[in-house]
């Protein structure tokens, strides 16, 4: 095929003599040239695009035509479980051209792991902390495992980019390039977003401007297609996807549809909680449905399990977190079911592209909410697809926590360094800009200590992360305190020490992996429980995180389908007959040319329709104009009951242009990982900056504002 010329002819003779290939698709056809010359590229489409080959093929050619030999190409994931899935293609990509690739995560056994820097492989599938913890580590020569390096792969880019986790990859990609000497191709994989040039451009990192770059998206992007869609989800020039929205009130009532509707058929089934996952799980099985789980609580091997079952079947669900939803392969699929509404469109074209893979099939997904407030959800979400919307991805500002975490991490790397080389190793401009006044702080506190211009690790820093050789110190995020509970020596998974405390009558239930279980006995220092089988009547909790709410853009399509607008898809007659009602309802709150003021002494409403946190950056503008004891709402605030029209009036022409950050309590603090690493002002100042909405609640107070006091 003339297509294959810039790759080495073994791998082009095997795509052809090996896999049957008769062609490569768009995006792998468009991606061999630049990166056979070493440009920094985005490879961006939809789910089962094929991106794994469009970045492996070329990089493997050029490590073969340029002579590579050693460690020479990083393959970073976000999910252990990306990882396990991808190792075998990628060991049989290397083998055609006698190059080995391995595999470096937290479950990798020491044994291999001494294999690995004794004898490196030529392409190693890993994630960005267990590369740090390698940069760390005494038992790890860095100089020389990274001596070689050309080349760094980045799986779902745009999964580390929307979070602190990306800040974290960047700087260890900067860390990678100062001990190499030389710069790093960097090669990203991403689903739709919708600004792929400037997530190019962060991952560039200090290399933007200097080095070439691209995007290679030679498909349609899925959202993008949708401008020119018509009724019930049919798209123009792109396959036809089947998109359904269902209300049915109940889990118990979900279970039923589920079980139902599909029978013979392979569903994978998407919630977005892991207490929902346990919920749904148990009443399909009820109902004699083969059904397996997938969530982060459950034990690894409980989920290897249960991706390979499924994997092998026909007939079954499986029900997941969002798990599932960055590309580990669990075989063809007939149905994606979601449960409730995903919080961006992003994460429902991600869902959506797991279906439809087989030829002649159709991608497609059904809704079910089970409330309310979540069919307007799921209806606004669908109305901002079918218009092209799709969230960029966007770096959370002032990373200052991280700049902590780095520091600290370069004193453990290099054991000694210059006061001023953090600008070499970490060079920037988001983590430059506040590392001066953080290193101070560090020296201060005792985390770090200074001798003859010299920075090193101080005894603070050891009493706060040095337990098990700085392992919470290698993580960005905090992870929720959980017991580990066993049947016996199998562990099933982790829940929530809320589960074991609380007062219950009778046995102590908890529900796990889909199935009920009673404790037995609970070890409190180690922090485990154990448990035999119980026939039913299980609990199922976890601490959920902060909230992060919903946007803008999905509270304006929300207020668009209140007052009219149906989202192009198949509506059933319950979820038709349940808008209506939420129509009619919804007088008072919702107007198109601007906000509403509504309601009476008991409960006085501000009707923005703006999200989460522009509601939050409202909410501490309007000062004592709103109640102060109110948790933020996505699409409303509650105000002080006495409020009059001319005082509102008044008040909202005051403010604009006066808009104030949104205040920041302890318990959010507490969950800013190294927040204790930085002095108490910036913490603070960070947070208060990522909560804040000011352009679009500058918008929102711009808006005309209607007081209709019952």
């Amino acid at each position: 095929m003339t297509e294959l010329i810039g790759l080495h002819p073994t791998l082009a003779h095997h795509l052809v003599g090996t896999l049957g290939w008769t062609e490569l698709r768009p995006l792998q056809r468009a991606a061999i040239a630049p990166i056979v010359a070493g440009q920094d590229a985005l490879l961006l489409a939809p789910t089962a695009g094929g991106k794994t080959e469009a970045a492996a093929f070329p990089a493997l050619s050029r490590m073969a035509a340029e002579g590579w030999h050693g460690l020479s190409v990083l393959y970073l994931c976000p999910l252990k479980a990306l990882l396990n899935n991808l190792l075998p293609r990628l060991e049989t990509y290397g083998g055609w051209t006698g190059r080995r690739v391995a595999l470096w995560h937290g479950d990798t056994a020491g044994s291999q792991r001494r294999s690995m820097m004794a004898d490196p492989p030529d392409l190693l599938l890993t994630t960005p902390e267990s590369v740090e913890s390698m940069l760390v580590s005494v038992n790890v020569d860095h100089h020389r495992l990274f001596a070689g390096l050309q080349a760094v792969i980045v799986d779902e880019v745009h999964a580390f980019g929307s979070g602190d986790r990306g800040w974290h990859l960047l700087a260890v990609l900067e860390r990678l390039t100062r001990l190499c000497g030389h710069p790093l191709q960097r090669i990203g994989l991403s689903a739709t977003v919708g600004n792929p040039a400037e997530l190019l451009r962060w991952l560039q990192g200090s290399g933007v401007g200097k080095r070439p770059s691209v995007v290679v998206a030679p498909q349609p992007e899925w959202g993008k297609e949708m401008s020119s869609h018509v009724s019930f989800g049919m798209i123009h020039n792109g396959p036809r996807q089947d998109v359904q929205l269902d209300y049915v009130g109940t889990v118990e009532n979900a279970a039923k549809v589920i079980a139902q509707l599909y029978r013979g058929d392979k569903r994978l089934v998407f919630c977005d909680s892991k207490r929902l996952v346990e919920m749904l799980g148990a009443d399909l099985r009820v109902r004699g449905v083969t059904t397996h789980l997938v969530h982060a609580s459950l034990s690894l091997d409980e989920r290897r399990r249960a991706e390979q079952a499924f994997a092998e079947a026909r007939d079954c669900v499986i029900v997941s977190t969002s798990a599932l939803e960055l590309g580990v392969d669990v075989g063809d699929l007939d149905r994606v079911i979601q449960v409730n509404s995903p919080s961006t469109v992003a994460a429902f074209l991600q869902r959506l592209g797991r279906s439809g893979r087989r030829p002649g099939t159709t991608r497609n997904c059904l809704f079910l909410a089970l409330n309310e407030d979540e069919l307007l959800h799921a209806a606004g979400l669908l109305l901002a697809w079918s218009r092209g919307f799709v969230e960029q991805v966007a770096p959370p500002p002032e990373p200052r926590h991280i700049v902590a975490q780095q520091l600290l991490a370069l004193c453990l790397q290099e054991k000694r360094v210059g006061q001023g080389l953090w600008k070499d190793w970490l060079p920037l401009p988001e983590l430059t800009v506040s590392a001066r006044p953080v290193a101070d702080y560090l020296i201060e506190q005792g985390f770090v200590d200074r001798e003859d211009g010299m920075l090193f690790i101080g005894p603070e820093a050891e009493r706060h992360f040095g337990r098990r050789h700085f392992m919470s110190l290698m993580a960005v995020f905090t992870a929720p305190p959980e017991f580990t509970v066993l049947h016996g020596r199998n562990e099933i998974g982790r829940v929530d020490p809320v589960l074991l405390i609380d007062g219950v009558q009778g046995p102590r239930l908890l529900l796990l992996g889909g199935r009920s279980w009673r404790v037995t006995w609970t070890d409190w220092k180690r922090r485990r429980c154990f448990v035999e089988p119980a026939e039913s009547g299980g609990r199922a909790r976890w601490l959920t995180s902060v909230p992060g709410g919903t946007s803008y853009e999905l509270a304006r399509a929300m207020r668009d389908v209140l007052l009219g607008a149906d989202p192009p898809v198949t509506l059933t007659r319950r979820a038709a007959g349940t808008l209506a009602a939420l129509r009619s309802d919804s007088i008072g709150r919702a107007r198109p040319d601007g906000t509403v003021v509504s309601g009476g002494d008991d409960d006085l409403r501000w009707w923005t329709w703006a999200g989460y946190r522009a509601n939050a950056t409202l909410k501490a503008t309007l000062g004592n104009l709103a109640d102060e004891s109110q948790r933020v709402d996505d699409l409303s605030i509650r105000l002080r009951p006495d409020l009059r029209p001319q005082t509102w009036s008044t008040a909202v022409k005051e403010l604009r242009g006066h808009l104030c950050l949104p205040e920041i309590d302890d318990k959010a603090l507490a969950g800013l990982k190294f927040s204790d690493a930085l002095p108490r002002h910036l913490a603070v100042a960070t947070l208060a900056t990522r909560l804040a909405d000011l352009d679009h609640a500058a918008a929102v107070l711009a808006e005309p504002s209607r007081f209709e006091r019952q």
